[in-house]
């Protein structure tokens, strides 16, 4: 499996009682990026899991669960800091790509880690922006083994 970058939608949808299928393909998502080794994450992606988990889900976490979760996939993967150089490389990727700020930095992330993929349904599937793939892990196309 090839070393990718869980965008935050992964890491609700895992802890989200409301949608099944997408709990159930995060979960599965997850094990295998646990499995291999091969999972990444951000400062963002925590950041922003805490906020839509405590504000957003129906129930909400309390934040003593979202801490629990932050707690528990920091000890899954590896998780990149922001730095200025990330911040940076966002805003070329606002000027160049057109992308959404937030969305810019997870790439940046990414492509500045060396990390190959980023796995969201945030981004158009099957786009590369210099040498980062967007795969949708919740598209009904999508096959775990056949991802990477």
């Amino acid at each position: 499996m090839a070393i990718a970058l869980l965008d935050t939608n992964v890491l609700v949808y895992f802890v989200d009682p409301e949608d099944h299928k997408k709990q159930q393909r995060a979960e599965e998502v997850m094990n295998a990026l646990r499995a291999s080794q091969n999972g990444r994450l951000s400062v963002q992606n925590l950041a922003e899991f805490f906020y839509t988990a405590t504000r957003k889900l129906k129930p909400p976490l309390s934040p003593g669960q979202a801490i629990e979760q932050i707690d528990r996939f920091q000890t899954l993967w590896p998780v990149f800091s922001l730095t200025p150089v990330i911040v940076t490389e966002a805003a070329r990727g606002v000027r160049d790509h057109q992308l959404a700020y937030y969305d810019a930095q997870i790439w940046a992330t990414a492509r500045l880690n060396g990390v190959p993929i980023i796995l969201s349904e945030d981004f158009q599937t099957g786009r590369t922006l210099e040498g980062v793939r967007f795969v949708n892990p919740f598209a009904d196309d999508f096959q775990l083994n056949k991802w990477h």
